[in-house]
């Protein structure tokens, strides 16, 4: 399962990063996008599972601000310029 996490742990799309957490309870991994001020989850039952719905919890996110010509929530773009 390590190699799995490891693998997980570096999950990006269009500039939008996700967490990934396990829970045995559900037996389900999970996340959310992160860094930015929207809650936006998903969920998975493997990795293939939960890259697949990150990718496409992202593209909903864009999808529903455009619809409700809402400003997105950019992520960090991990440089601070003074």
């Amino acid at each position: 399962m390590s190699r799995m996490l490891e693998y997980l742990e570096r999950l990006e799309y269009k500039g939008y990063l996700g967490s990934v957490e396990y829970s045995d309870e559900d037996e389900v991994w999970h996340g959310r996008l992160q860094f930015i001020r929207d809650l936006v989850t998903y969920e998975g039952m493997d990795a293939k599972g939960l890259k697949a719905a990150f990718q496409e919890a992202v593209e909903d996110y864009l999808e529903l601000c455009g619809a409700e010509g809402r400003k997105l929530n950019e992520p960090l773009v991990g440089s601070f310029k003074v």
